[in-house]
């Protein structure tokens, strides 16, 4: 059975993307860089991935392409029956619009608007959006719905953007070191946020990490290296955020 976003409900899985020998290289000759080597990933509908490695290792750039925020060197990546990699700048455009949210170190969040107001700025141009209220409430902000980002920690400034992200119901949720400018304990409550939204509205979830622990709480953890997939693990159980040893 599918939602109302034509999503498989969580007891039939499919797959998401499936990327085959996605390339980076940024510039030419002896000084190119070589972000990803052929990275091949099948990622199912509905997880909650974690993607390891140093600074770097290709964890940014991999999650870049993906989310359609920049374009292969060669490869392909298919999101459900789409290749990204062939896609033009509209068509992109409209994938990141439709069915892609992000999540960023830092919030970027509009100073002179209330968080209901940073969320609304997205549910305006989404076709099928969260009240945004609804969505504010979804990671614990009901309370808080017309404070300022100046009236708001970091952490709760962080879940307004997760916030902002969601509400407009994206397939996948990407989201690079959201808790990289966090304390522990404030970064735990974001990643209680991110952990809620995929089990209960679905979404699929990308979280890269430098914090080797929060691998604890994904379904499965995709460890990167030199612009390689060096390791790939699944979890038996995950571990809820607030259990996390820290």
């Amino acid at each position: 059975m599918a939602d109302r976003k034509g999503r498989e409900s969580p007891n039939v899985k499919s797959l998401l993307y499936r990327v085959e020998g996605l390339s980076k290289t940024y510039g030419s000759g002896p000084s190119a860089v070589h972000a990803l080597r052929g990275v091949d990933l099948d990622v199912e509908e509905g997880q909650l991935m974690v993607l390891l490695g140093p600074s770097g290792s290709g964890k940014s750039t991999f999650l870049n392409i993906l989310g359609g925020l920049d374009r292969a060197s060669s490869g392909h990546a298919w999101f459900r029956d789409t290749d990204l990699t062939l896609c033009g700048d509209d068509e992109l455009t409209s994938y990141r619009r439709q069915s892609a949210g992000f999540v960023f170190q830092f919030y970027n969040l509009i100073a002179s608007l209330t968080a209901v107001e940073n969320v609304s700025l997205i549910t305006e141009i989404s076709d099928d959006p969260m009240d945004p209220a609804a969505a504010l409430a979804l990671v614990g902000l009901e309370q808080r719905l017309h404070h300022f980002p100046s009236q708001l920690s970091g952490g709760e400034q962080q879940r307004v953007a997760i916030a902002r992200a969601i509400a407009k119901q994206p397939d996948v949720l990407l989201c690079d070191e959201p808790t990289g400018a966090l304390d522990s304990v404030t970064g735990v409550r974001v990643l209680a946020a991110l952990d809620r939204i995929n089990r209960e509205l679905g979404t699929t979830v990308f979280i890269i990490t430098h914090n080797a622990v929060v691998a604890e709480m994904a379904d499965e953890v995709v460890t990167f290296g030199d612009g390689r997939i060096a390791g790939r693990h699944t979890n038996k159980v995950r571990r809820p955020p607030l259990e996390l040893s820290w």
